[in-house]
Protein backbone atom coordinates (compact mmCIF):
# COMPACT_ATOMS: atom_id res chain seq x y z
CA UNK A 1 0.00 0.00 0.00
CA UNK A 2 2.60 2.28 0.74
CA UNK A 3 4.46 1.81 -2.49
CA UNK A 4 1.41 2.81 -4.34
CA UNK A 5 0.43 5.70 -2.37
CA UNK A 6 4.31 6.57 -3.19
CA UNK A 7 3.80 5.87 -7.02
CA UNK A 8 0.47 8.33 -6.76
CA UNK A 9 2.76 10.98 -5.90
CA UNK A 10 2.12 14.07 -3.33
CA UNK A 11 -1.25 14.85 -5.08
CA UNK A 12 -2.92 11.47 -3.39
CA UNK A 13 -2.73 12.91 0.13
CA UNK A 14 -5.75 15.17 -0.14
CA UNK A 15 -7.36 12.15 -1.07
CA UNK A 16 -6.25 9.75 1.58
CA UNK A 17 -7.35 12.63 4.07
CA UNK A 18 -10.69 12.95 2.80
CA UNK A 19 -11.31 9.22 2.59
CA UNK A 20 -10.39 8.85 6.35
CA UNK A 21 -12.82 11.48 7.05
CA UNK A 22 -15.75 10.68 5.14
CA UNK A 23 -15.12 7.18 6.88
CA UNK A 24 -15.21 8.61 10.09
CA UNK A 25 -18.67 10.61 9.23
CA UNK A 26 -20.57 7.06 7.84
CA UNK A 27 -19.52 5.37 11.16
CA UNK A 28 -20.59 8.29 13.24
CA UNK A 29 -23.87 8.65 11.51
CA UNK A 30 -24.66 4.90 11.15
CA UNK A 31 -24.64 4.89 15.36
CA UNK A 32 -26.22 8.49 16.05
CA UNK A 33 -28.73 7.68 13.43
CA UNK A 34 -30.01 3.91 14.88
CA UNK A 35 -34.29 3.97 15.07
CA UNK A 36 -33.94 2.59 18.60
CA UNK A 37 -31.93 6.30 19.38
CA UNK A 38 -33.87 8.79 17.62
CA UNK A 39 -37.33 7.37 17.74
CA UNK A 40 -37.61 4.36 20.34
CA UNK A 41 -40.10 2.06 20.55
CA UNK A 42 -43.16 2.59 22.89
CA UNK A 43 -41.88 6.15 23.92
CA UNK A 44 -45.26 7.85 22.98
CA UNK A 45 -47.26 5.40 24.62
CA UNK A 46 -44.91 5.48 28.19
CA UNK A 47 -45.15 8.87 27.76
CA UNK A 48 -49.13 8.97 27.79
CA UNK A 49 -48.94 5.92 30.26
CA UNK A 50 -47.25 8.32 32.63
CA UNK A 51 -49.15 11.93 31.56
CA UNK A 52 -52.35 10.02 32.89
CA UNK A 53 -51.24 8.32 35.64
CA UNK A 54 -49.63 11.35 37.13
CA UNK A 55 -49.93 14.60 35.44
CA UNK A 56 -46.53 16.43 33.76
CA UNK A 57 -43.56 17.28 36.05
CA UNK A 58 -40.42 18.88 35.52
CA UNK A 59 -38.19 15.79 36.94
CA UNK A 60 -40.77 13.35 34.00
CA UNK A 61 -39.83 16.17 31.41
CA UNK A 62 -36.15 16.36 31.58
CA UNK A 63 -35.98 12.42 31.73
CA UNK A 64 -38.07 12.58 28.33
CA UNK A 65 -35.42 15.01 27.00
CA UNK A 66 -32.56 13.22 27.84
CA UNK A 67 -34.04 10.35 26.51
CA UNK A 68 -33.84 10.94 22.80
CA UNK A 69 -34.10 13.18 19.79
CA UNK A 70 -37.93 12.20 19.79
CA UNK A 71 -38.16 13.12 23.75
CA UNK A 72 -36.95 16.36 23.33
CA UNK A 73 -39.59 17.05 20.58
CA UNK A 74 -42.35 15.34 22.92
CA UNK A 75 -41.03 17.30 26.14
CA UNK A 76 -41.13 20.87 23.99
CA UNK A 77 -44.76 19.55 23.57
CA UNK A 78 -45.89 18.69 26.86
CA UNK A 79 -44.37 22.00 28.68
CA UNK A 80 -47.21 23.91 26.69
CA UNK A 81 -49.88 21.04 27.76
CA UNK A 82 -52.14 24.17 29.15
CA UNK A 83 -51.89 26.38 25.89
CA UNK A 84 -54.22 25.80 23.35
CA UNK A 85 -53.47 23.33 20.06
CA UNK A 86 -51.98 25.88 17.81
CA UNK A 87 -49.49 26.80 20.65
CA UNK A 88 -48.39 23.48 21.03
CA UNK A 89 -47.71 22.19 17.57
CA UNK A 90 -45.71 25.66 17.56
CA UNK A 91 -43.42 24.42 20.34
CA UNK A 92 -43.76 21.08 18.62
CA UNK A 93 -42.35 21.93 15.33
CA UNK A 94 -39.78 24.12 16.71
CA UNK A 95 -37.93 21.87 18.63
CA UNK A 96 -38.66 19.55 15.68
CA UNK A 97 -36.47 21.92 13.40
CA UNK A 98 -33.27 22.10 16.03
CA UNK A 99 -33.89 18.52 16.03
CA UNK A 100 -34.12 18.03 12.19
CA UNK A 101 -30.86 20.32 12.25
CA UNK A 102 -28.85 17.86 14.65
CA UNK A 103 -30.01 14.96 12.54
CA UNK A 104 -28.10 16.51 9.46
CA UNK A 105 -24.77 16.96 11.15
CA UNK A 106 -21.80 16.32 8.99
CA UNK A 107 -23.95 14.88 6.02
CA UNK A 108 -23.10 18.39 4.33
CA UNK A 109 -19.27 17.42 4.99
CA UNK A 110 -19.92 14.22 3.19
CA UNK A 111 -21.41 15.13 0.35
CA UNK A 112 -18.87 17.28 -0.54
CA UNK A 113 -16.20 15.05 -0.01
CA UNK A 114 -18.51 13.31 -2.60
CA UNK A 115 -18.29 15.78 -5.03
CA UNK A 116 -14.45 17.17 -4.71
CA UNK A 117 -13.11 13.89 -4.99
CA UNK A 118 -12.83 13.00 -8.58
CA UNK A 119 -12.10 16.29 -8.98
CA UNK A 120 -8.67 16.03 -6.49
CA UNK A 121 -8.23 13.22 -8.62
CA UNK A 122 -8.40 14.47 -11.78
CA UNK A 123 -6.15 17.40 -10.38
CA UNK A 124 -3.96 14.74 -9.99
CA UNK A 125 -3.96 13.50 -12.83
CA UNK A 126 -3.13 16.42 -14.21
CA UNK A 127 0.17 16.71 -12.25
CA UNK A 128 0.80 13.62 -13.67
CA UNK A 129 0.96 14.90 -16.93
CA UNK A 130 2.35 17.69 -16.34
CA UNK A 131 5.36 15.27 -15.73
CA UNK A 132 4.88 13.16 -18.27
CA UNK A 133 5.29 16.60 -20.47
CA UNK A 134 8.35 17.09 -18.64
CA UNK A 135 9.73 13.99 -19.24
CA UNK A 136 10.47 15.04 -23.15
CA UNK A 137 13.27 16.47 -24.06
CA UNK A 138 15.32 17.27 -26.92
CA UNK A 139 17.52 14.35 -26.00
CA UNK A 140 15.00 12.02 -25.82
CA UNK A 141 12.46 11.09 -22.82
CA UNK A 142 13.43 10.19 -19.44
CA UNK A 143 11.57 6.64 -18.82
CA UNK A 144 11.96 7.13 -14.93
CA UNK A 145 10.02 10.55 -15.07
CA UNK A 146 7.77 9.08 -17.65
CA UNK A 147 6.62 6.38 -15.57
CA UNK A 148 5.90 8.35 -12.45
CA UNK A 149 4.20 10.69 -14.08
CA UNK A 150 1.61 8.09 -15.80
CA UNK A 151 1.78 6.29 -11.79
CA UNK A 152 0.66 9.99 -10.51
CA UNK A 153 -1.65 10.15 -13.41
CA UNK A 154 -3.84 7.01 -13.12
CA UNK A 155 -4.03 6.07 -9.30
CA UNK A 156 -5.12 9.75 -8.24
CA UNK A 157 -7.90 9.24 -10.67
CA UNK A 158 -8.80 5.81 -9.36
CA UNK A 159 -8.24 7.15 -5.96
CA UNK A 160 -10.41 10.20 -6.44
CA UNK A 161 -13.31 7.86 -7.56
CA UNK A 162 -12.77 5.05 -5.32
CA UNK A 163 -13.60 7.56 -2.68
CA UNK A 164 -16.28 9.38 -4.21
CA UNK A 165 -18.70 6.56 -5.04
CA UNK A 166 -19.20 5.36 -1.45
CA UNK A 167 -19.38 8.75 0.05
CA UNK A 168 -22.18 9.28 -2.90
CA UNK A 169 -24.07 6.33 -1.85
CA UNK A 170 -23.88 6.81 2.34
CA UNK A 171 -24.69 10.77 1.69
CA UNK A 172 -27.98 9.37 -0.36
CA UNK A 173 -28.83 6.96 2.63
CA UNK A 174 -28.51 9.10 5.56
CA UNK A 175 -30.33 11.65 3.58
CA UNK A 176 -33.23 9.40 3.11
CA UNK A 177 -32.85 7.93 6.83
CA UNK A 178 -33.12 11.68 8.00
CA UNK A 179 -36.37 12.41 5.93
CA UNK A 180 -37.76 9.25 7.67
CA UNK A 181 -37.04 9.96 11.19
CA UNK A 182 -38.32 13.12 10.68
CA UNK A 183 -41.20 11.97 9.21
CA UNK A 184 -42.02 9.46 12.12
CA UNK A 185 -41.24 12.34 14.82
CA UNK A 186 -44.01 14.49 13.62
CA UNK A 187 -46.27 11.80 13.31
CA UNK A 188 -45.58 10.84 16.71
CA UNK A 189 -45.51 14.46 18.29
CA UNK A 190 -49.34 14.65 16.21
CA UNK A 191 -50.66 11.99 17.71
CA UNK A 192 -49.60 13.01 20.98
CA UNK A 193 -50.87 17.14 20.49
CA UNK A 194 -54.32 14.92 19.28
CA UNK A 195 -54.56 12.72 22.41
CA UNK A 196 -54.02 15.42 24.61
CA UNK A 197 -56.42 17.73 23.28
CA UNK A 198 -59.16 15.10 23.09
CA UNK A 199 -58.93 14.60 19.17
CA UNK A 200 -58.29 10.78 19.76
CA UNK A 201 -57.52 8.04 22.03
CA UNK A 202 -54.54 6.62 20.99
Amino acid sequence: MLAIIQAAGWPIWPIIIASIVAVAIIGERIWSLRLSKVSPRNLLSRVLHDYRRSGISADMLNRLQENSPLGCVLAAGLRNIESSREVMKESIEEAGRVIAHELDRYLTTLGTIASLSPLMGLFGTLIGMIEIFGSNSPTGSNPTQLAHGISVALYNAAFGILVAIPSMIFYRHFRAKVDALVLEMELQALKLVEVVHGDRKI
